[in-house]
């Protein structure tokens, strides 16, 4: 089994448990390895109070540094770049999860009403020039935070297992999502292969979906697996199909992160017929 996770959000923002909780989950799951990684985006109604996220998760690092290497992360939206506190933390996950267009915020992991609300009015309803947004928005990621790795790259899919709204299959959308992801391998950052919403079951599919994560592969790309835990019966969840499809893909190693003794953070890969 892989014994890390470092894509978790707790009671602080929009998770059900609390930090401590979440720690003694991974515990019990016989984790060796995990991170917490909050939002920080000021818009999408999960801020947290940024202060009191540092001094709990610091306090829990210390509570439990003898049974878990914990680390003190976050999740950066690309529209919401915070180099002050990407300063605090020992990793950040680099995501998308809204789109700004024409002066407009236009969630796309919000709800189903909002983004056909979005879609309809500033892209006529063509959901393929509101993918085509979406990942050029992704590939700013780079210019705008420092993260140490892509969190759920295709997420503009979210809902699309319900409201059919992409064909995942058109060359156009693949060819979109291929340029920005090829961009992205050779600024060298990983890409999770991120379990949420398979693990709640919203999506039949991991992110990247397979057809993405083989193209990944054959970019020369890096993965890292977590399950995008918001509660503790969540955490790992979707490991044994994540670990399943990457070798599918071609992968023969994850990434995990783990504490170097100097208050950094080292990449660390590991075998996946190991796990």
């Amino acid at each position: 089994m892989l014994k890390a996770d470092y894509h978790m959000h707790t009671s602080l923002c929009d998770g059900k448990n609390t930090p401590e909780e979440m720690a003694e989950a991974a515990i019990d799951l016989g984790l060796k390895h995990m991170g917490f990684s909050g939002h920080f985006d000021p818009e999408n109604g999960v801020h947290m109070e940024t202060e009191e996220y540092l001094k709990e998760i610091k306090r829990i690092k210390e509570k439990y540094k003898d049974r878990i290497d914990i680390l003190l992360g976050g999740e950066i939206d690309c529209l919401y770049p915070n180099p002050e506190i990407e300063k605090e933390l020992e990793y950040v996950i680099g995501s998308t999860h809204s789109i700004y267009y024409k002066g407009n915020v236009i969630p796309v992991d919000d709800t189903e009403e909002k983004l056909d609300n979005g879609c309809n009015e500033y892209f006529g309803g063509d959901y393929l020039r509101l993918a085509k947004e979406y990942y050029r928005t992704e590939a700013e990621i780079v210019d705008k935070i420092n993260p140490d790795f892509i969190g759920h790259f295709d997420l503009i899919t979210r809902f699309n297992d319900s409201m059919h709204f992409l064909d995942e299959s058109n060359p156009a959308y693949i060819n979109s999502a291929f340029e920005t992801m090829e961009f992205l391998v050779k600024k060298d950052i990983p890409f999770e292969i991120n379990c949420g919403a398979y693990n709640r079951s919203r999506k039949k599919d991991l992110y990247p979906n397979k057809r993405l994560l083989k193209a990944l592969f054959e970019f020369g790309g890096r993965i890292i697996i977590n399950s995008d835990a918001h509660e503790t019966g969540k955490i790992t969840g979707g490991f044994e199909k994540a670990v399943e499809n990457a070798i599918a893909c071609g992968f023969k190693y994850t990434g995990i992160l783990i504490s170097n003794g100097n208050s950094g953070v080292e990449w660390k890969e590991l075998a996946l017929h190991e796990l």
